[in-house]
């Protein structure tokens, strides 16, 4: 870019040791890009429809541009750079039109190709607040002002850009941090259920579903259901997932039990619409596990269990995460394309907890956002975690999705994400997993309306 005399703008440096310490940390400069990174630009560029959108992270004299959508930009000068400008205001920096700038009006403000005639800045901050870098929107020719649920998706974007930088600070200190002497105490070996058991177990009728409601916070209507699988076992009693799903990934017994849940979840459905007719809003939701998911012709499994249970594809939602996703892309959205076809609601699971969550955000033909219990959890532990959520739930808006928060345990989670705006929700505050006869009473409940939690129980679970 041409350079700009800043020299009207006030920056305080006192700050710059602790903000490039924060940014050495991270280990983002000279490192190649990233898709998180180039799913925030596009995701800009195509909102905002700007020409060129530029993600870059700034040290003593260079702003290294981590991620271009448009102009392929790769370093530029920090001096008089747009990051100063941001610095300087600590927070964005929106210029309608150059021209009119009492700055830049006697300036050509070039961006490679690109002559700049206004822009949109955000910064992108460390957990600490310091401003490492900043997301920035060009356009050639003269916007009208940003209207402010403009400024807030701009800003929403820089702190998913944030979060995702985060994340990679985390991950580069357990790389870096080295081997540590650990004393290793030595308990009851672990037994995994071998698969004659889970095969018997299957053909002897010991799974189960239990389902858990996921509500409308406003209102605690019920709204939809989430089907879990149990293991009954005749010794050890009712077994969690984690006691027995991942001997069943290793030994192949994944598919025939995930196949069983799926068509029992769609007679479960059956036999609720039997009985209350009312029912056909509700939303019954089943888990599926990667092999699943990439078996050959699960579109017309899906139909044909919806076929035979004579139920609405309305009724049926299919829950993945993003690891069941990303071994072959193409592959992937050609499935849940002709998924879609069939009316089924199609769930991201853990949504944000994948180094490319917004990625397949933007490419993959999802309905619903599920919000990981990881950031719920942390919501009440500071701005930053809340931060993260009210983004993820900008972007779900954005792009016509709904959003579910999972794992509400507290009042004080419900109260903060109805703050927020989001509608959805589930966990323990509301109810926990129950068994298919538990609840149908809570469906025939007037309206559908669960009482008030008893939290001394939610608290204990």
């Amino acid at each position: 870019m041409a350079q700009v005399e800043l020299a009207e703008l006030d920056f305080d440096w006192q700050d710059e040791d602790a903000r490039l310490a924060a940014l050495a940390a991270t280990g983002i400069l000279d490192s190649p890009p990233e898709s998180s990174f180039d799913a925030i630009t596009r995701l800009a560029a195509e909102y905002f429809q700007a020409d060129t959108v530029l993600l870059g992270f700034a040290d003593v004299s260079r702003v290294w541009i981590k991620s271009s959508w448009g102009e392929p930009v790769r370093e530029l000068p920090r001096k008089d750079s747009i990051f100063e400008m941001v610095m300087a205001e600590d927070g964005p920096v929106v210029v309608a039109d150059t021209a009119t700038h009492p700055v830049l009006m006697t300036h050509r403000y070039i961006c490679r190709r690109l002559e700049v005639h206004s822009f949109a800045s955000a910064p992108v901050r460390s957990c600490d607040g310091k401003i490492l870098g900043v997301l920035t929107i060009f356009s050639s020719q003269p916007r009208r002002p940003m209207a402010l649920d403009e400024l807030r998706m701009l800003e929403s974007l820089a702190e998913m850009a944030a979060s995702q930088l985060e994340l990679r600070r985390l991950r580069r200190v357990m790389e870096t941090c080295g081997p540590h002497p650990v004393r290793i105490v030595k308990g009851p070996e672990k037994s995994w259920p071998r698969r004659p058991d889970l095969r018997a177990a299957l053909e002897q009728r010991q799974f189960v579903l239990h389902y858990q409601p996921e509500v409308e916070i406003a209102t605690r209507r019920i709204v939809g259901l989430e089907a879990l699988i149990r293991w009954q076992h005749p010794e050890r009693g009712l077994l969690p997932p984690a006691e027995f799903i991942p001997a069943a990934e290793e030994n192949g017994m994944i598919l025939p039990i995930g196949d069983w849940g799926l068509a029992e979840v769609c007679r479960q459905i059956q036999e609720w619409n039997c009985e209350m007719p009312s029912l056909s809003s509700v939303r019954v939701c089943v888990n599926l596990s990667a092999p699943q998911f990439s078996r050959e012709g699960l579109a017309d499994h899906v139909e044909a269990l919806l076929m035979r249970s004579s139920i609405s594809s309305g009724q049926l939602g299919l829950e993945m995460t993003e690891s069941s996703l990303v071994s072959d892309q193409p592959t992937a959205l050609d499935v849940l394309s002709h998924l879609r076809k069939l009316g089924v609601s199609l769930l991201m699971d853990d949504f944000g907890t994948g180094y490319s969550s917004l990625q397949h955000l933007h490419s993959f033909p999802f309905d619903v956002l599920k919000i990981d219990r990881s950031f719920v959890n942390r919501m009440t532990q500071g701005e930053q975690p809340r931060q993260i959520v009210r983004t993820i739930l900008e972007l779900a808006r954005v792009m016509g999705m709904d959003a579910v928060a999972e794992g509400i345990e507290t009042p004080a989670q419900q109260h903060l994400l109805d703050e927020m705006g989001c509608r959805y929700g589930q966990g323990f505050f509301y109810a926990r997993p129950m068994s298919a006869e538990a609840v149908t009473r809570l469906l025939e409940l007037p309206g559908r309306i669960l009482p008030e939690p008893d939290l001394q129980a939610a608290h204990a679970h």
